[in-house]
């Protein structure tokens, strides 16, 4: 639409025109004047009022337009509809020459809830030419200039089907992904189609103009097919790699590195851990290229934890070969002294007796000790209960001090991940070496891990000031075997005990040795940190799954008697 009432081929309405902005026609039916009665097919079916459809005379001439006197042909009276066309009445999605929804007439254009014979913008169209009589006609029933009941052309066909909107078939090539819409007629405002030659030119205006696009819809095509073709290589490509990282994920080989590798590095699998938790700290380490290469090598295998001296970009099978050739490792149990320690180096390295001794005690300041290892200027050994209990890498080549520095660097991560430095004051001991100390002692005081909690308690009693039993006195035969670099159970008597001149015999001396009498394992030295509660001083172990305590001194001496009995009855069975 180029000017609002204007169409194809016709002219706008003038004020002076009768109908001009009239707002009283409500869609209401007027019946013409009287016809000769004649029996003619109505226009969709429907017989108007007086027998004759409207729009046309009785010879088949369209009625005069009332402002000039002459006809307008519709231009696009040959066109067809896809909707129902019908003369006499109009309704949502059918249009017909009589009623309007809107009200509104106008010869020219149709658009949203304005009428035009000549086009209309829902693709729907009246077939016929309009007449407006002036007033005074003999064709206007009502003299006031309104519309004439037009007839229908002779030879019409009785009833007209429904027609096609006649539109410019797109063209194959045009119609593609993302395409302007086929429909190449002009929107109201567009400047690019608000030309003077497409609304005189009707038809061939509108070609001119889907052929204009051309270009544009091929262009947008090509761009269009372009974007398709990524999305498709993008989404086969995608698809192509999850499909490969899902088989080697579940059916291919793990990666892995080839040979022995090189250098040397030093990894702790813990107690309890599963073969993917060892590949895993394997893999952290740069060991193997990853946890898949281990866990397929290692299947069936036995691994104990420990610390193990292995090598960097090791292949799978030559790190579980490593890991499982019994030569290759020292295995040292809870509980046991530095003295022991030394001696199963030399063994198993094949040194002289007293060489890793020697060492140990010339290079212990460059072994990774803390700080507060030497807190007592009494301490026998400044490595006893810093050579953590474990199992280490002791192959051919390895040397000793290596040994001991892996020790010394488990014992210390042991002791900071139990918070030993923060949690020495809150136990009433002076220094962290102490609370290593307690755990040394219950380390070797108790033979069951079940009695740990309750052993450490009597420790802590019998260090109380105010102990009226012991009166501050450990009394363990363990720190006077520790003092003479011994393991009995026949220490002496009592009497003989309390002479015997050590820093470490704690039948003379009060409180805690120097230092540790023994590397405690961890269990030890959690119930070093966290003792049971209660009010013992005295226990007595009967047999693996009896451990007897006591308060007083009487109970403990009938807790002895039991005690006794017990090893009558194992040794009159041997």
């Amino acid at each position: 639409m180029t000017e609002y009432g204007r169409g194809s081929g016709s002219q706008p309405w003038h004020p002076e025109d009768p109908l001009y902005g009239d707002p009283g026609y409500g869609g209401q039916r007027y019946a013409p004047q009287q016809q000769p009665q004649q029996s003619q097919p109505s226009y969709g079916g429907q017989q108007p009022q007086g027998g004759q459809p409207y729009g046309w005379d009785q010879q088949g001439q369209a009625a005069p337009y009332a402002g000039d006197g002459t006809a307008h042909q519709d231009p696009y009276a040959a066109q067809h509809h896809t909707g129902q066309h019908h003369v006499g009445q109009h309704d949502t999605g059918q249009h017909h020459v009589g009623q309007h929804d809107t009200g509104q007439h106008h010869v020219g254009q149709h658009d949203t809830g304005q009428h035009h014979v000549g086009q209309h913008s829902t693709g729907q169209h009246s077939t016929g030419t309009y007449a407006v009589p002036q007033a005074g006609d003999p064709s206007d029933p009502y003299g006031t200039g309104q519309y004439a009941a037009p007839q229908q052309r002779q030879g019409e066909h009785e009833q007209l089907g429904a027609r096609e909107w006649h539109q410019e078939e797109p063209d194959a090539g045009k119609l593609a992904l993302f395409d302007d819409r086929p429909d190449d007629r002009a929107v109201p405002g567009d400047p690019a189609g608000d030309e003077p030659a497409a609304a005189e030119e009707g038809g061939r205006g509108r070609e001119r103009r889907g052929k204009g696009k051309t270009k544009k819809n091929k262009r947008r095509s090509g761009t269009a097919c372009l974007l398709v073709a990524v999305v498709l290589v993008g989404a086969v490509g995608g698809g192509g790699y999850l499909a490969y990282d899902y088989w080697q994920t579940h059916f291919g080989a793990a990666p892995d590195y080839e040979g022995e590798g090189t250098g040397q590095v030093q990894v702790e699998i813990p107690k309890g851990a599963s073969l993917t938790e060892m590949g895993q700290v394997l893999f952290k380490a740069g060991v193997v290229k990853s946890v898949g290469a281990f866990t397929e090598a290692a299947a069936k295998k036995s691994i104990q934890p420990g610390t193990y001296t292995l090598r960097k970009e090791m292949s799978g099978q030559a790190a579980v070969a490593l890991m499982t050739d019994a030569k290759n490792f020292l295995t040292l149990r809870e509980g046991i002294r530095a003295s022991e320690v030394y001696s199963a180096i030399d063994k198993k390295l094949g040194l002289t007796e007293g060489t890793t001794k020697g060492v140990a005690k010339s290079q212990a300041k460059n072994l990774g000790l803390p700080d507060w290892a030497g807190s007592d200027p009494n301490v026998k050994d400044p490595l006893e209960g810093f050579l953590f209990p474990s199992q280490y890498s002791a192959g051919k080549g390895t040397k000793p001090e290596d040994i001991l520095r892996q020790m010394v660097a488990r014992a210390k991560q042991n002791y900071e991940q139990q918070d030993v430095a923060g949690k020495a004051q809150a136990l009433g001991l002076k220094s962290p070496l102490q609370v290593v100390t307690v755990a040394s002692l219950v380390q070797v005081e108790g033979k069951y891990k079940h009695d740990f909690d309750k052993i450490s308690r009597v420790v802590y009693n019998r260090l109380k000031p105010d102990n009226k039993e012991t009166y501050g006195l450990l009394d363990f035969d363990s720190t006077v075997n520790y003092a003479r670099n011994q393991s009995t159970l026949d220490t002496g008597a009592v009497r003989d005990l309390r002479q015997f001149n050590d820093p470490y015999n704690t039948y003379k001396i009060k409180g805690l040795p120097p230092g540790p009498i023994s590397n405690p394992g961890t269990e030890a030295l959690k119930s070093a940190l966290q003792p049971a509660d209660g009010p013992w001083y005295y226990f007595v172990s009967i047999n693996e799954n009896e451990t007897l305590f006591a308060v007083t001194n009487a109970e403990h001496n009938r807790n002895r008697q039991r005690y006794e009995q017990e090893n009558k009855k194992k040794a009159g069975s041997s």
